[in-house]
């Protein structure tokens, strides 16, 4: 269905099973999670799918290495099990990547393997190759461009990798193959209630602005760090348990790491965790983590913390990235659970929490990319034990995840660096519901997030075939440019 006969839908005054507001990892999964049991299910996002934090992680499915130090090894064992799971169901969109970890000091190396080798342990029978100490020679074998000065040897290990919101999109595909109804630029303004039981949502189209009133057996929440407002929309005001972290990233050229390998750095100075990562023929360096007080849905990076991502990885590279290298910047927030209000951001684990309000209303907040699938069960388990729908079992362990892009007919990019086609344009359009120039530069395709310069240079020309596919006329064209560009300057210095 296009977008239009899906809002006709909804006008049949049809009872859907479940509503799933928020359009990120969990709400997707959420919604592929009930309809591939057999649920009628509606989904609907204020924006466009994975537009806030879902599109902007550090592209990594992987168990945690750094929650072993916190002993949360419960933790660890779930998210490997469910890396294991999506590399297996999502071929088409993950990969497995090498690191590195350098050593400098004699007892670290024995340290970090250690470490590892307890990772390893707790994947139990995975297809991802062990852990290894090696010595400054493979180091240097593996990383080029390393900083070789005092350099002792490392510690290999690898993890899984991903393309985020290209991983979102084929979710949302498999679960409308399922019979899902999923609405992006649909805002839900309030409750429908009866009894003081929510029955439903009222939403509003952004596009069209009409109002429509859709009801729903269940209704779940999974808008991440904007899990209040919609709880607010219930008139309760519970304690606030969202702490949300922004992390921001750089990217710049892969000529600095000079390998399909990245480096991992545990702890810096201040107890974070620093990273170079190959992905999409460029290279992510990363991340900081500071806590905010208000969540946006397009957070701007601090000077501050391009600085301390450049200050501290400069230490380990031989030909040093500066600020004019960097091609792109983007920044997530992450909807960490606080334990108390005194837990710094840092500290955090990416834990999970799912409650229900008096009225009904279920909300999940916290969690990662890489339990999305396990979070998502999690959610309809509890959503379906206080309903009087039947019962059904989960089926996504087994579930593959459709490519949205084997469909696409082969032509000429119009990018040199990017693969990104007429026709790929033109399906998005109308199989995807790329409405505005930002859902092809950013998530459709992920050019906005490689390289600032080549997004602005391409988008006139991707604004005139969507406009053409759209029967848009020229003044849409230039509004979508203006926004496009304005856009562009929080992902640059």
């Amino acid at each position: 269905m296009n977008r239009k006969q899906k809002f006709e839908y909804l006008n049949k005054n049809k009872v859907f099973d479940f509503i799933i507001v928020g359009g990120g990892a969990t709400g997707l999964g959420c919604a592929l999670d009930a309809s591939s049991r057999g649920y009628s299910v509606a989904l609907f996002e204020k924006h466009d799918f994975c537009k806030g934090t879902s599109s902007r992680s550090t592209k990594l499915i992987h168990g945690g290495v750094r929650y072993l130090e916190k002993f949360q090894f419960k933790l660890v064992y779930e998210a490997l099990k469910e890396r294991d799971f999506l590399m297996k169901n999502a071929s088409h969109v993950t990969n497995k990547i090498g690191f590195v970890i350098p050593v400098y000091k004699p007892l670290l190396k024995f340290y970090y393997w250690f470490g590892l080798k307890l990772y390893d342990l707790i994947s139990g029978d995975s297809f991802f190759p062990k852990s290894k100490i090696i010595n400054k020679k493979k180091v240097q074998e593996l990383l080029p461009n390393i900083n070789n000065k005092g350099l002792l040897g490392g510690v290999c290990f690898f993890d899984g990798q991903f393309n985020d919101s290209r991983l979102g999109i084929d979710i949302g595909l498999t679960a409308e193959k399922f019979g899902a109804t999923l609405f992006n630029y649909s805002s839900v303004e309030s409750f429908i209630k009866h009894n003081d039981i929510i029955k439903g949502v009222n939403v509003r189209d952004s596009v069209s602005n009409n109002i429509y009133e859709v009801k729903s057996k269940i209704v779940i929440n999974c808008t991440g760090v904007f899990s209040q407002s919609i709880i607010n929309l219930d008139y309760e005001t519970p304690k606030n348990i969202i702490k949300p972290s922004q992390g921001t990233h750089l990217v710049i050229e892969r000529r600095f790491l000079k390998s399909d390998f990245g480096f991992l750095i545990p702890k810096t100075p201040d107890g974070r965790v620093l990273f170079a990562i190959p992905w999409q023929n460029s290279v992510i360096l990363g991340t900081t983590d500071n806590e905010i007080n208000e969540p946006e849905i397009d957070p701007k990076p601090k000077l501050s913390e391009i600085n301390y991502i450049l200050k501290n990885v400069k230490q380990y590279f031989r030909e040093k990235p500066e600020k004019t290298d960097i091609k792109t910047i983007y920044t997530g927030l992450r909807p960490l659970v606080a334990d108390s209000s005194k837990s710094k951001s840092k500290d955090l684990s990416r834990k999970h929490k799912i409650f229900k309000t008096k009225s009904g209303l279920i909300s999940v907040v916290g969690g990662k990319w890489t339990t999305y699938r396990k979070i998502s069960e999690k959610t309809v388990d509890i959503a379906l034990k206080n309903s009087d729908l039947k019962f059904l079992k989960s089926k996504t362990r087994k579930t593959k995840i459709f490519n949205g892009l084997s469909i696409i007919k082969n032509d000429k990019s119009i990018s040199k660096i990017i693969d990104l086609s007429p026709s790929s344009i033109v399906h998005f359009v109308r199989n995807e519901m790329a409405i505005n120039l930002d859902d092809i530069m950013s998530r459709r395709s992920r050019c906005l997030f490689l390289n600032v310069d080549e997004s602005l240079r391409l988008a006139p020309k991707v604004v005139k075939i969507m406009a053409e596919e759209l029967q848009k006329d020229e003044k849409w064209q230039n509004e979508q440019l203006k926004s496009f560009i304005e856009l562009t300057k929080l992902y640059k210095i």
